[in-house]
């Protein structure tokens, strides 16, 4: 029980690190590919700006006293040296779509014919800004026509890939050190409920074997003073409590005793379904008593590998629970099938199906009926079932069928 919370503790804390970690990366990701496509734009507006070459290149001078205006908004971005450092080149359309003019001196490895096919490539997008390759480009209107400026970005992207990589690295040390201080201080987390938990196991079972002793001289007290002074109500109300409370105090004593890690349950190969079928025949009589019906739908050839007495108990809790609280003249239904997985059903119809609390029905002492009337039951049965399935690895569920019927699934 400590060990499972304490692995879960960790998971929660690792799923927690690990979706921040991606929360933050993605941040910085999309903030480095946000500032990166600003600055080429802010190049592909410049050159768009002066007709398909960058101003002052090639001859010109980007600024009459070589540094930038100081009202322009890329002031700090776009430097005197600019001009020469940037690799990009232009195609010109007329206004019948025709290529008028090509740029490609700024850089190397475009030639005119490639140039033209980026450009064509760029128009068919239908968007004005955008990357081919690597190269950022811009759709600009001329006077002529259409103009198509491409800035090469690989730079760029290399910078930009680096420092998220970094970022990423970086990122991912600082959650591997969380988790490890996570693990080696996630038993101190857990300690205090551990210590609850132990103390409160601990106080059942002791309380159990105490109460077993004053339980049993009382009964055997009854039994005396029935010889004496004869049957009469009173006596047999005190027995019926006295052997209530006992039958309570060996659930709870069960229970503390299925919680515990330690308690290992040997594995056999059980024929379910004979068991099974037994088990709903055992039950006939007591529901036909009630005036409920059971009606069973059981393939005897099924088998699996449990402790035979555990899943026979297991079978008569979830039946005892179907027809305590099933409505008069209802109806029980139990199946079995094999395959894959085992799964065992047991379904009974219940007028109050709307007000149950599916997530509570496993809780100890959890009782459906608000008012607690006593129906035979102690909100421990259930319990135990979960118990005994989680022993054998297995999986138990509450669902509501409709308005009218409740069910229980098991699966092994």
């Amino acid at each position: 029980m400590i060990y499972k919370l304490q692995r879960k503790f960790i998971l929660i804390c690792t799923a927690s690190v690990l979706a921040v970690i991606t929360l933050v990366f993605g941040i910085i990701l999309a903030l480095n590919v946000s500032s990166m496509n600003r600055n080429m734009d802010i190049l592909a507006d410049r050159v768009s700006e002066g007709g398909g070459r960058f101003p002052g290149s090639f001859g010109e001078k980007p600024f009459h006293d070589k540094t930038p205006q100081k009202n322009d908004r890329t002031f700090d971005f776009i430097t005197p040296e600019t001009p020469f450092s940037t690799r990009h080149f232009t195609v010109l359309f007329d206004s019948e779509g025709g290529v008028d003019k090509t740029f490609t001196e700024a850089i190397y490895s475009i030639d005119e014919d490639t140039a033209i096919k980026y450009a064509n490539n760029a128009l068919g997008k239908g968007r004005e800004r955008g990357w081919i390759s690597s190269y950022r480009y811009k759709i600009f209107t001329t006077d002529s026509g259409t103009g198509i400026v491409f800035v090469d970005g690989s730079t760029s992207r290399s910078a930009t890939m680096q420092s998220t990589t970094i970022a990423g690295v970086v990122l991912l040390g600082c959650a591997a050190l969380v988790l490890i201080l996570i693990f080696m201080l996630s038993k101190k987390a857990v300690r205090p409920i551990a210590e609850s938990y132990e103390k409160q196991k601990l106080f059942i079972t002791d309380a159990g074997h105490e109460l077993k002793t004053p339980l049993t001289l009382i009964l055997a007290n009854l039994d005396i003073a029935e010889s004496e002074l004869g049957q009469n109500e009173w006596l047999d109300d005190v027995r019926a409590e006295g052997n209530r409370m006992a039958e309570l105090v060996n659930q709870l004593v069960a229970l503390s005793r299925m919680d515990e890690e330690e308690h290992r349950i040997s594995f056999t190969e059980v024929s379910l379904g004979l068991l099974v079928f037994d088990t709903v025949a055992e039950f006939e009589v007591l529901a036909r008593d009630r005036g409920k019906t059971l009606v069973s739908n059981v393939n005897k050839d099924v088998t699996c590998l449990g402790d035979e007495a555990l899943l026979r108990q297991l079978v008569g809790i979830l039946l005892d629970n179907a027809i305590k609280y099933c409505d008069n003249g209802g109806e029980i239904t139990v199946s079995l099938h094999g395959g894959r997985h085992t799964v065992l059903t047991v379904e009974n119809t219940y007028c109050a199906v709307g007000e149950i609390e599916l997530d509570r029905l496993f809780d100890r002492f959890y009782r459906a009926d608000k008012a607690r009337k006593f129906t035979g039951g102690y909100g421990v049965g259930l319990s135990m079932a979960k118990a005994i399935t989680e022993k054998h690895k297995g999986v138990i569920s509450g669902y509501k069928k409709g308005d009218t019927h409740i069910g229980f699934k098991v699966t092994l």
